[in-house]
């Protein structure tokens, strides 16, 4: 059964993803703009979009363990998934500077430096950005894959950040952002290598006396 599920994955396209991404973006800006995220449509919009980052990055983070665990292959949909959360976290800045601060530099670099919440989310973000600038083949055979697998894991830290900054945002007890913080956990816990613990020999029978 696995088996045909790969031979089917592996014949499947990667562009839906990226049309998927951008009718997303559209239509919760259009919901913005159609009053359904009264009464704070640009907070609201800030939040879909940032929660759409962190969802897709999660699913970028669970291929390699789903690989591992279940045997299902759909890494050759890693980098689509990767490009995809890069680009709703663009959207989510986006609105933060065009829309909530409008374009108040200096308010923004205030904020940043001061809100910790913000500074995590920009951190996050700046991390991401060597990620999808590298994620062209042709820039990964100039790194060389060594260094190309090196790079990319900034996407451990970026991501506890990412989740950081959502259970920041949402402030008080919120249960979304904690789920979504445990997942992140859980998924980093899956790639550490546990020292093997030494097996203990085999003491032979004593001999009756």
């Amino acid at each position: 059964m696995k088996k045909r599920i790969n031979q089917i994955v592996r014949r499947l396209p990667t562009w839906p993803v990226y049309l998927t991404v951008a009718a997303l973006i559209a239509w919760h800006f259009e919901r913005a703009l159609a009053g359904a995220y009264r009464p704070d449509p640009v907070r609201m919009l800030e939040w879909e979009y940032g929660r759409l980052a962190l969802q897709f990055l999660i699913a970028t983070l669970a291929l390699s363990p789903l690989k591992r665990l279940a045997g299902l292959n759909l890494m050759k949909f890693r980098r689509a998934l990767g490009l995809s959360s890069f680009f709703f976290a663009l959207a989510h800045l986006a609105v933060w500077v065009a829309l909530d601060m409008q374009f108040l530099f200096g308010q923004m670099l205030t904020d940043i430096a001061k809100r910790p919440y913000i500074t995590v989310g920009m951190a996050a973000l700046v991390m991401m950005l060597p990620l999808a600038l590298t994620s062209h083949d042709r820039l990964i055979r100039a790194l060389g894959g060594a260094r190309w697998r090196r790079l990319h894991r900034l996407v451990y830290p970026l991501a506890l950040l990412a989740a950081l900054h959502f259970v920041w945002v949402r402030k008080g007890f919120q249960v979304e952002p904690l789920i979504y913080m445990g997942v992140i956990l859980l998924l980093l816990a899956l790639r550490l290598k546990l020292p093997r613990m030494p097996s203990m020999p085999l003491r032979a029978p004593e001999r009756a006396r």
